[in-house]
């Protein structure tokens, strides 16, 4: 399976499979963070050995994407620093370790931690587009249920 096909699977199975678990963006100066989280046990088999993410209804997936503005088109994906963490109700802290995809022109960060039912954790994602100075702040709410 060609990496365009595999991303393509991966990315249609996070943004649509889970009409609950939409696809959050975070608008800042010149790009656009893509963010959303899933549970890993959702993912294909095959797409989740291919990206080396351990599949278990006890953990959850961050995906972060930073798309460049370029008039007149869609953008294009862009490198970037991405550091990610999350606290659940009890106040807890969650450190996400993102690792970088990149195939192609393609360019996302994953993380995996672990997550239990009925557990809302709220993220904050730290992003530095390749080129910027600054770090900014993206924000996303998921609850998780364990099916």
């Amino acid at each position: 399976m060609s990496f365009i096909k595999s991303l393509i699977s991966l990315l249609s199975l996070v943004l649509f499979s889970f009409p609950v678990l939409a696809e959050n963006s975070t608008t800042i100066p010149g790009f656009t963070i893509h963010h959303n989280a899933i549970p890993t046990a959702s993912l294909e088999p095959s797409i989740a050995k291919q990206y080396g993410i351990q599949r278990s209804k006890y953990r959850g997936m961050l995906n972060v994407s930073v798309i460049k503005s370029v008039k007149g088109t869609t953008g294009e994906p862009s490198e970037a620093v991405v550091m990610a963490k999350a606290n659940n109700m009890l106040g807890q802290l969650i450190s996400i370790p993102m690792r970088k995809i990149t195939e192609g022109d393609a360019v996302y960060y994953i993380g995996e931690f672990r997550i239990a039912d009925r557990e809302t954790l709220n993220f904050e994602i730290q992003v530095k587009p390749k080129g910027e100075t600054r770090f900014h702040t993206a924000k996303l709410s998921q609850e998780f249920y364990i099916e």
